[in-house]
């Protein structure tokens, strides 16, 4: 494939909107979590929602050792809430670190300034590729304030 069609499919794929979560879990008692995009519902009846988690990332085993996840949706007036989230944290530090954090009822960490959080119980999983789907039940969930989801969209469909 020429580069000017790898350039043109990078960019069409870039144009799939996703939202912004912070996805969290606990690793031997201590909060985990991630930024992610690649989140949809995926079901109404039990409300499902799945998550794409890449195969290298130590987050993946430890949703599979919680048996679940939570997401913090985030909004425009939350989206500074995933600065810790972006890059690995200093010596001694966590993403969390300066963040209201609450426990949903499964235990796993949720922000408290978030848009809406959801607590998932793990339901299954597809590996794809480069990542792996997780299916999670949603068991609890909260919208904290009236606002819309930030809608966030690649200039690349082909990488992050």
């Amino acid at each position: 494939m020429p580069d000017v069609a790898l350039s043109s499919l990078a960019r069409a794929l870039g144009r799939v909107p996703s939202g912004l979560y912070i996805v969290t879990t606990r690793r031997a008692g201590e909060p985990v979590g991630f930024l992610g995009s690649f989140v949809v519902q995926v079901g109404l009846e039990p409300p499902t929602v799945c998550v794409a988690v890449g195969k290298d990332r130590p987050h993946l085993a430890d949703i599979r050792a919680a048996r679940g996840f939570a997401l913090s949706v985030l909004d425009a007036a939350s989206r500074a809430l995933m600065a810790g989230f972006l890059k690995k944290p200093a010596p001694g530090r966590t993403a969390f670190d300066g963040l209201r954090v609450e426990a949903a009822p499964s235990g796993a960490p949720v922000l408290a300034d978030a848009l809406a959080w959801l607590d998932c119980r793990l339901a299954g999983e597809h590996a794809l590729a480069d990542h792996v789907v997780l299916f999670g039940e949603v068991v609890a969930g909260a919208l904290l304030r009236e606002g819309e989801p930030h809608a966030h969209v690649r200039k690349n469909g082909l990488s992050y």
